[in-house]
């Protein structure tokens, strides 16, 4: 639908040119949530800290490859460029489509039947949908979402967000 639509500007679906202005406003809330996160795997299920790296290191490997194709950049096209897109005159500001594109993302989620995935897919979602309207690349945006992503298998949170749970 998007490729169809004379609207929509192709060249936000990959324009990397952004990246090289926008990686501090990725590193540092990302560095930040790598401890954050880690202390509270460390403290709340230690049991889970690198438990697929340790476990099944060949396939988290492969997920450390194909989760960025497979799963981050579909994921990207339905909730960032075209919900965002489709929907914006629904939403009475930026940031109301910001919150709307989130809340979508956090609500695919709740399939996987615990709180964890939903709860922190409405914080990604809506930093993902910040960092695709602020840069205008849907490459930027799911970047940020695979670093993030890549990270919670690796930390011992993937399960939480893996369809084999459902």
């Amino acid at each position: 639908m998007l490729l169809r639509d004379p609207g929509f500007d192709r060249s936000l679906l990959w324009n990397p040119a952004p990246l090289a202005n926008s990686l501090n406003s990725i590193l540092i809330p990302f560095a930040l949530a790598v401890v954050g996160i880690g202390l509270g795997v460390l403290h709340f299920a230690p049991r889970l800290l690198f438990n697929f790296v340790r476990v099944n290191p060949g396939l988290w490997a492969l997920v450390m490859l194909l989760y960025p194709v497979l799963s981050v950049y579909p994921q990207s096209i339905i909730y960032r460029a075209f919900l965002m897109h489709r929907y914006q005159t629904l939403f009475i500001s930026p940031w109301a489509l910001i919150l709307g594109s989130g809340m979508a993302f956090s609500l695919m989620h709740l399939i996987f039947r615990n709180p964890l995935a939903p709860a922190l897919t409405l914080i990604g979602g809506i930093l993902f949908a910040y960092r695709y309207q602020r840069t205008g690349s849907l490459f930027v945006s799911s970047l940020e979402h695979s670093l993030y992503g890549c990270f919670l298998f690796t930390i011992g949170l993937g399960r939480y967000f893996y369809a084999r749970v459902i």
